[in-house]
């Protein structure tokens, strides 16, 4: 793993990131409520359709369709992500774990967290480990040992910790 950092500016999300995205997601053609109180979901985790709307219970979508809606929400968001950083630098295996919090959380949440802050501050380390302050789903805490109720939650956290770590 490449452990050179670029500036942000010149990086964008990796075929392999994208690929690893969606499947962390996993693919649902018809609308899920993923995690109790949280909001539907449909495709490959999208919560927005094409046309803006949010989704609803009882929307549909065809896989490639669900590529082409996913695909349109991270570049929504990595333009977001990018002017998020200007003058940062990261490897691409940062980007591209940031930028999948931020297609789970949000820019809104990206931008006010302490992962940002730490990257923009050169503190590597501690971005990563800020990773580990993400791990809530609707107020619970999904770091609960036997938790059923959102256990994916954490387990993905846990991955983007180790895949940022190694890349320190």
């Amino acid at each position: 793993m490449s452990k050179t950092r670029i500036i942000v500016s010149a990086l964008s999300l990796s075929a392999a990131a994208f690929i690893t995205m969606v499947s962390s997601e996993g693919y649902t053609d018809t609308a899920v409520v993923p995690t109790k109180d949280d909001r539907p979901t449909v495709g490959f985790g999208s919560t927005y359709n094409a046309d803006g709307t949010p989704v609803k219970m009882g929307d549909k979508v065809t896989p490639v369709r669900a590529l082409v809606l996913a695909a349109a929400h991270l570049s929504k968001e990595e333009n977001v992500f990018r002017a998020s950083l200007a003058g940062a630098s990261l490897s691409q295996a940062e980007y591209d774990v940031y930028m999948d919090f931020v297609y789970q959380y949000g820019s809104a949440n990206w931008s006010t967290s302490s992962i940002r802050r730490n990257v923009l501050a050169g503190n590597y380390v501690a971005a990563c480990d800020s990773l580990l302050m993400w791990k809530k789903a609707a107020g619970f805490d999904c770091s609960t040992p036997g938790n059923k109720r959102c256990w994916g939650v954490w387990e993905r956290q846990l991955a983007r910790h180790k895949t940022c770590m190694a890349a320190q």
